[in-house]
């Protein structure tokens, strides 16, 4: 583990790292309950880190702010011989939800496979270190170890990432995993079971599901909870401003946060292109072809605070927003541009004054 002369040179800290505090005042809370064979917290603690909360004099953050029921299931889940699979939108949260529930439970969220085109079977379960492998054969010392392996044998809990953008011969190599809850090593004679507390948390983006589907036999081996995109514009807003401050501090960025009402701006340009309408359901609207997700939205205003903190006063303007703006929403599709004129001219210019700076920057912008 990183000593805190080394996180400060960090650029993205672990979660259990990032909210070590936070787990530790939880620990001493939680030391007289009883724990599930290799979880460091109760299941009611680790809600409790989710979604936030008080543990003595400290502050408990929340990390996914939503349906807590959907958390509660999450959790039931990783208590069972079932896998977990959190699906949904881009930018409903799923990594972060995974990260976080691993770093509650074991105190280890590093064990991940990031799923692309490029995943061979043997990220999943093992693979060898060849020059050891020619000049000795097949041994311990020769053997590479997946994060699934290293799960498996301490007892942990492995993230999958992108699950669907694995090719489907790899996907099913989990199979005989979750199945049979072991590795088979036949080069070495030899099987690895899983420990207690071994389980696997998988994200899967909605957005690819034509990519590469996931077998039914798959499916039936995780527990799937869809996580939806924030129910209304207030949520929503709430959750943009908490990781922004938390991204922003990470950061050093020197600018200050961005005024509620620019906050309130882009989420309400960011559901309305989403949804197809204006949140009053009088107009119907064009949505772009890209995503506009709630994850795009706090990289937006991140970018914004980067800009300001660079090349203005450190106050994030109209200037910073619609630089970012123009971007999240107009991407590789000549489409979105059209998409972004008419949402521009028909809506945003209608909104009087206290729009107008948004309005006139974004429409400059437009026209380059």
């Amino acid at each position: 583990m990183a000593n805190n002369e080394d996180k400060k040179d960090v650029l993205r800290l672990p979660a259990e790292l990032f909210y070590a505090s936070e787990l530790d005042a939880l620990k001493v809370e939680d030391r007289k309950e009883d724990k599930p064979a290799g979880w460091q917290l109760s299941p009611k603690t680790v809600l409790k880190f989710i979604v936030g909360g008080k543990s003595g004099k400290v502050d408990i953050t929340p990390k996914y702010i939503g349906y807590n029921r959907l958390v509660e299931i999450a959790i039931a889940t990783l208590l069972t011989d079932r896998s977990l699979l959190l699906a949904g939108e881009p930018g409903t949260a799923k990594s972060w939800l995974s990260e976080n529930l691993a770093a509650a439970i074991c105190g280890d969220s590093a064990k991940v496979i990031q799923g692309t085109a490029g995943t061979g079977e043997e990220h999943i379960r093992y693979s060898w270190n060849y020059a050891m492998l020619l000049a000795n054969g097949p041994s311990g010392e020769a053997l590479i170890k997946s994060p699934v392996y290293r799960a498996m044998e301490t007892g942990s809990i492995a993230r999958f990432e992108e699950i669907s953008r694995c090719a489907s011969e790899v996907q099913d190599a989990l199979i005989s995993i979750m199945s049979e809850k072991t590795i088979a090593i036949p080069e070495l004679n030899m099987d690895v079971p899983a420990k207690r507390g071994f389980s696997i948390i998988a994200t899967a983006n909605t957005r690819d599901r034509g990519v590469n589907d996931m077998s039914s036999a798959l499916k039936r081996r995780f527990n799937i909870i869809v996580l939806p995109s924030p129910a209304d514009l207030e949520t929503e807003i709430l959750i943009v401003s908490r990781r922004v401050r938390e991204i922003s501090a990470n950061y050093k960025l020197k600018a200050t946060l961005p005024s509620g009402d620019s906050i309130e701006k882009i989420v309400t340009v960011f559901r309305e292109l989403r949804r197809g309408a204006t949140l009053d359901d009088r107009q119907k609207l064009k949505s772009p072809s890209g995503v506009i997700s709630t994850a795009e939205a706090i990289s937006l205003i991140t970018n914004s605070m980067a800009l300001a903190a660079s090349f203005g006063n450190g106050n994030v303007s109209d200037e910073d927003l619609a630089a970012g703006l123009q971007g999240a929403v107009v991407k590789d599709d000549e489409r979105d541009k059209i998409v972004w004129k008419e949402y521009l001219e028909n809506v945003m210019k209608r909104r009087g004054v206290s729009w107008r700076g948004l309005y006139n920057t974004c429409s400059e912008i437009n026209k380059m």
